[in-house]
C-alpha cells in the first residue's frame, strides 16, 4: 500500500516524537499526570498544572495542536479527574472541561467544548460537543479504519 511522502515538518517527524517523549515523561514524573507511555500530542496541547493527578489519558491516544485538558474549576472551587480513554483523537482547539470521561475509540471534532462526558466509539463535535455517529470502528490513535485505503488511493493518483 502505498504512502503520502513526508513533507514539510514530517521530514523532522524523529526529533518532534523525541520531543514529545520527553515532554510526556516531564508531566508523568514531575507533575503526575497519568499519560500512557504510547500517547502522542502536539508540542501546543495543553494539560492542567492546577489538579496534575486529576490528568489520565489512555494508550494509543493522540492530543492535536491547541488541545485543552482541564482539570479544575475555579470558579466553582471543583478540582476534578478528566479522564481521556485508549485510541481516542481530540482534534485542535478542543476544550475537554474537568471531570469529563471520555470512552475508548472516540474521536473529539476540532473546536469542540466536551461539556459531558463521551461513551466508548463516538463521534463528537461542537460547542458544546454532541454525539455525530456512534459505533464507530477507528485503530490507534482514533486514526478511522479506512484512513490507510483513503490515504493509499491518494497517493497513487499523487495528490499527496
Amino acid at each position: 500500500m502505498k504512502k503520502a511522502k513526508k513533507r514539510g515538518l514530517n521530514r523532522l517527524s524523529g526529533l518532534r516524537n523525541l520531543l514529545v517523549s520527553m515532554r510526556r515523561t516531564y508531566y508523568v514524573r514531575a507533575w503526575g499526570m497519568d499519560i500512557h507511555p504510547t500517547v502522542q500530542m502536539s508540542l501546543s496541547a495543553k494539560l492542567d498544572r492546577t489538579f496534575p493527578p486529576g490528568v489520565h489519558v489512555g494508550a494509543r491516544s493522540y492530543l492535536a495542536f491547541d488541545s485543552r485538558i482541564l482539570t479544575h474549576d475555579r470558579t466553582r472551587g471543583l478540582y476534578l479527574h478528566t479522564r481521556i480513554g485508549s485510541d481516542c483523537f481530540i482534534g485542535g482547539s478542543s476544550l475537554i472541561l474537568p471531570g469529563v470521561e471520555i470512552g475508548d475509540g472516540c474521536v473529539v471534532g476540532a473546536g469542540s467544548v466536551v461539556t459531558k462526558s463521551v461513551p466508548a466509539r463516538s463521534l463528537v463535535a461542537g460547542n458544546p460537543a454532541r454525539i455525530l455517529r456512534e459505533n464507530i470502528d477507528v485503530g490507534p490513535y482514533g486514526r478511522f479504519t479506512d484512513a490507510d485505503t483513503k490515504e493509499a488511493e491518494l497517493a497513487e493518483a499523487n495528490l499527496t
